[in-house]
Order: C-alpha cells, then structure tokens, then sequence
C-alpha cells in the first residue's frame, strides 16, 4: 500500500519536472511540498516529535518509489533522515524536541556537513573547528560536498574540539542557516542529481549556543559513523530507484522498438540482457531491505553486529547494480539512449555519485572487510 500511494504521488507529482528540473539545474521545489503534503518528506522522525515514525524499511520504500522517477528529489527524504539522524541518535531531548518538530511539519530541511576539501575519506582529518566559550562554541571552516546547501535550515556540522584526539576529538553541533557567519558557496556543476544543490558551507566564526553539541564533547565523529550505517542504507534504495526506472523504460522501450520485422524484445540477446538487469536489481533489492530491516533492529538501542557490514555491502552492491543496468538500458535504446530526449542518459548520470558519496565503493569495501559477518 505504501509503495503504491508513494509511486503514484511520485509519477503525478515529481515526473512531470524531472528533466526540466535536470536541464535547469534547479532545486525541485515541486516535489518537496508534493511530499510535505503527503507527509513523506521526512517519514523517519519517531511519532513523539511529530513526525510519521515510518521504520527504516518503509524509508527505504518511500526513497526507492521517489528516486524511480527523479534522483533529485529522492534527496529529499533521504538527506533529511542523514541530516537528523545524528539528532536521533545522539541528541538530548532538548534537542529533538527543537529540530525534530520542524523537520516533521515541513517547516525546515536537515543536511549533513561531514566532509572538507582536504578530509573526504579521511573525514577524521577535518580542520573544521569549535572552540568553548563560557556557554557558547564558536566554529570556523569549510564544508564541501553538502547536500540540499542553501535550502535545508539545520546543519549537522561536525568540528574538531581537540585536535591532540584526532577522531575522538571531534564532536558534533547543530548549526542553523540564520546563524551570524553562516554562509554557501556557489553550486556545483555536477555530472547528474542537478536538482540537488551541491555546496561548500563556510563557518566563520559563527557562535551557537553549548546545548546545540549532539551527545557529549568528542563522540562527533562515533556519531557521523553510526549515522552512516543507517543511511548508506537509503543511498542503496536510491540507486535501486534509479535502476528501477531505467529498467521499466528500457523493457517498454523494447516492446514497442521493431527491427528487422519483430519486436527487439523478441531477440534472445535483448532478451538476455533484461533478464541480467532484472536479476542483479532484485539481488540488490533484498540485499537492501535485508540492511534495512538490521537497521530498524538498531536504531531502538540494541546492537545488530551486522549493521556496518550490510550497510556497506547494500550501498555498494546497489549503486554498482544502478550503474550497470542504466548503461543497459541506454544500450538497448541505442542511439536514441544516448541523447536528452529520453530519459534513461538522465538516470545513467544520477546513477553514478551512488558510487560515490556516503563513502566511495572503494571505501565500502574496506569497511566490509573490516566488518565480516560472524
């Protein structure tokens, strides 16, 4: 039922802007109060802050329905949840209190500011810095690479609060957009998710309140990678979106595509490359909803010792999976695959930073070697 109502909201309400909103660059300002209406912007916030207390699987359901039609858009529920989730996690009830009632309604979006120009996979070498004074920090740095930058109200920032303690100096602070030397810089000119802005947040000398640290003075850095392995999660059913919509254009594509007298999906090799797409996404699906399900068992408190490793392995199966099977897909248009009037060079495009961000395939694996099921 769920994924019904998502998909239908998604191909009535968010389609229709898709390559519009791609060509121009711009923020999809459609689909964010089409999911504010519908209360899907934010499905993850717990019932008692207002919000719709959906668990981890019904997230991924709602991103995944989202990111079919739209990468872009699918950014909305998804960074909101990577945003807030360290407020989740770690947070005073103060805290949720304040930011999650906001998130909940509408009102605000939430970002993540993790990564610097110098700490991308070392995010433990950031420079970004919060110093104590009286009953204040005030912070000083650059982030880069932040989703949904300009748009989203309340930053999750991480700072370093003792630089002898490399990682376990480092704590983590809500900072707001109206913050006093709070600004961004220009937007990124990106390969794909163009209607997500990209950009650098800088931090000068920007003075909050010491309640708005989530969790004590140093665990920053335990909290951002906690967040991760709940939310490379969403990064996984983004890219099965993805892949999911280049599959479905591609095998109506090939049903109405004649060549040499027939249907090409009658060609046995057309054939064989559906039914590779076809079985690497669904592998990618449950390996997905099987992280899910060990997230939603997390996040109440217990401790699933496998959480790191599925999380890691669904985001980089998933977004590997995403990558293959939309460069199928604009195989089996051809030519016509390859230019702006279809969609499935759009979907190859947002296709590929799965790849990448919440931590490149390189570093996923890394994390589950690290992390091998007992």
């Amino acid at each position: 039922m769920l994924r019904d109502s998502v998909r239908s909201l998604a191909e009535a309400k968010i389609a229709p802007f898709a390559t519009e909103v791609d060509e121009e660059g711009r923020f999809p300002q459609e689909a964010l109060d089409a999911l504010v209406a519908a209360d899907l912007h934010a499905v993850h916030v717990p019932e008692e802050y207002g919000g719709a207390g959906a668990d981890a699987l019904a997230t991924v359901i709602v991103i995944e329905e989202v990111a079919r039609v739209c990468a872009s858009s699918s950014l909305i529920p998804a960074v909101n949840k990577l945003g807030s989730l360290p407020v989740i996690l770690s947070g005073s009830e103060a805290l949720k209190a304040k930011y999650l009632g906001p998130l909940a309604k509408g009102d605000a979006m939430f970002s993540y500011a993790l990564s610097e120009p110098e700490a991308g996979s070392d995010a433990a070498g950031m420079k970004t810095r919060a110093v104590r004074d009286g009953d204040f920090y005030v912070l000083n740095g650059v982030k880069r690479w932040i989703t949904n930058a300009g748009v989203s109200e309340y930053y999750t920032v991480m700072a370093v609060t003792d630089p002898e303690k490399r990682s376990k100096g480092i704590s983590a602070f809500v900072v707001e957009k109206s913050d006093e030397g709070v600004s961004f810089g220009a937007p990124e000119k990106k390969l794909g998710i163009k209607g997500s802005p990209t950009r650098e947040v800088y931090l000068d000398n920007v003075r909050i309140p010491a309640d708005r640290m989530i969790g004590a003075e140093g665990t920053g850095f335990a909290t951002a990678m906690q967040t991760l392995d709940h939310t490379r999660v969403t990064i996984a059913a983004q890219a099965i979106g993805i892949a999911q919509g280049a599959l479905d254009y591609a095998k109506g594509y090939v049903q109405e595509r004649k060549q040499f007298g027939k249907a090409i999906a009658e060609f046995q090799g057309v054939q064989f490359m559906l039914a590779d797409m076809a079985m690497k996404l669904e592998a990618a699906r449950q390996l997905t909803y099987a992280a899910a399900a060990k997230s939603e068992r997390t996040s109440g408190g217990a401790k699933d010792e496998d959480l790191t490793f599925f999380g890691a392995a669904a985001k980089c199966y998933a977004s590997d999976v995403a990558m293959e099977v939309t460069l199928d897909a604009i195989q089996l248009l051809g030519g016509y695959g390859y230019t702006r009037d279809y969609p499935v060079e759009r979907m190859m495009r947002d296709a590929k930073i799965t790849q990448i961000y919440e931590g490149t395939n390189q570093v996923q694996r890394i994390v589950m070697a690290r992390n091998l099921p007992k």
